[in-house]
């Protein structure tokens, strides 16, 4: 079995992010919102000093320092870092604006390959008046970029997204668009579920609404689950054509982090569920003929989870797939710890759902380990073995491509 066993050395804390996790720590102690207001001035005042120097290394220290070190401060660090990278003020025509970077994720699967392209600039203005009507403030003004993007496009860090806040704020305000900020997309080959993300920023005079639902009475009949129907009914009118071939579901519409897990979140199950479905279609086997191996990998705690496909006749990998870690919960948990087990159990009964029953959870922590020469991940066998998966001669490593 590969495990690991080393002890994770102290993080070794810069000035700068000391003085950050001494006043997420503040925070974190305070018995009052006074108080709270207190240490939260100074808190945006290192945060905003950190985001302009683009020191992005100092507030990931932090947060991995607070991660093992104090749980309550991890929280309010990721939560204030988050909330002024994704949302600011700024200043048009001698008047304050509060914009927040927002985005709608669609998460698709199929048995096939998913399309490479997503372009939205022939559907651009009726997204638009579609968030209007149902999504956005009736005196909010928006932007959009045009085109969906996926995980590897979006924003790498946390000064990047007050970058794109920023820019796609101003373009709100001046009515131009900010399409520069899209990089090219990476090969999507074999993949069969993802998410994919309509991103743009909402700018509202400041202290306006900014959602439809914030708007009238808590009771009023624009209430975020009725907003989100009729949005979800708009792009089923919209978007279909860009997923040939696909199963797609439509999440809300709401800040860029919250929405980005959100669709991590809705993605986990469903590429299991793609892969175990193309796997049997691909290579004829039944799901009784397919053996998963489940695993946890990690270097001090669980980061992912890795599950590997092989037959009952034979214990090469023959394909695989990962369940990434999310949460703070899922991070620190004890990977012995009963309740921890809940997500491979979980896996285990969605595996046993699409047909394959045989299915074993082995202990330990395992490494997250690469291949050298072409960077794909390896996946466990039935004994513990972490393999390259190798697809057997006769099955076309390639899904099906309808696009």
């Amino acid at each position: 079995m590969s495990t690991h066993t080393r002890s994770t050395p102290p993080i070794r804390l810069s000035r700068d992010a000391q003085r950050l996790a001494a006043l997420a720590e503040s925070l974190a102690r305070s018995g009052s919102r006074l108080e709270d207001s207190y240490w939260e001035h100074l808190f945006q005042q290192q945060l905003n000093k950190l985001l302009a120097q683009k020191r992005n290394d100092a507030i990931e220290s932090t947060l991995e320092h607070l991660l093992a070190a104090n749980t309550d401060a991890y929280e309010v660090l990721i939560e204030q870092v988050e909330t002024h990278s994704e949302s600011t003020t700024l200043v048009h025509e001698g008047r304050d604006y509060d914009a927040l970077l927002f985005c709608a994720p669609v998460v698709a699967w199929t048995r096939y390959q998913l399309p490479q392209s997503f372009d939205l600039k022939p559907h651009l203005d009726t997204l638009a008046q579609q968030l209007q009507t149902h999504i956005v403030a009736e005196n909010a003004q928006t932007a959009l970029l045009s085109e969906m993007l996926n995980f590897d496009q979006m924003p790498q860090s946390f000064h990047e997204t007050l970058e794109w806040t920023q820019r796609l704020g101003r373009a709100a305000l001046k009515q131009k668009s900010e399409n520069s900020l899209i990089r090219p997309a990476p090969a999507a080959d074999g993949m069969l579920a993802d998410a994919r993300f309509i991103i743009g920023a909402i700018v509202v005079p400041k202290g306006e609404p900014l959602f439809r639902w914030q708007t009238g009475a808590p009771d009023a009949s624009s209430s975020r689950a009725q907003c989100f129907e009729a949005w979800q009914a708009a792009c089923a009118q919209i978007l279909p054509s860009l997923f040939t071939g696909c199963s797609i579901e439509y999440l809300q519409p709401d800040a860029y982090y919250i929405s980005s897990r959100e669709a991590d979140r809705r993605i986990r199950p469903l590429a299991l569920k793609a892969a175990a479905t193309w796997l049997q279609t691909a290579a004829g086997l039944p799901g009784n003929q397919i053996r998963a191996t489940i695993v946890a990998c990690g270097e001090s705690s669980v980061e992912e989870y890795r599950i590997g496909f092989s037959t009952l006749q034979s214990a090469d990998v023959i394909y695989g797939c990962i369940w990434p870690v999310l949460s703070k919960e899922e991070a620190v948990a004890d990977i012995i710890d009963t309740q921890q087990a809940s997500i491979p159990e979980e896996i285990a009964a969605l595996l046993k759902e699409q047909g394959i029953t045989d299915v074993r959870q082995l202990p330990g922590l395992f490494r997250a380990e690469f291949c050298d020469d072409c960077g794909a991940p390896y996946f466990p066998d039935p004994l513990g073995e972490m393999q390259h998966p190798e697809l057997p001669d006769e099955i076309d490593v390639n899904p099906l491509n309808f696009h």
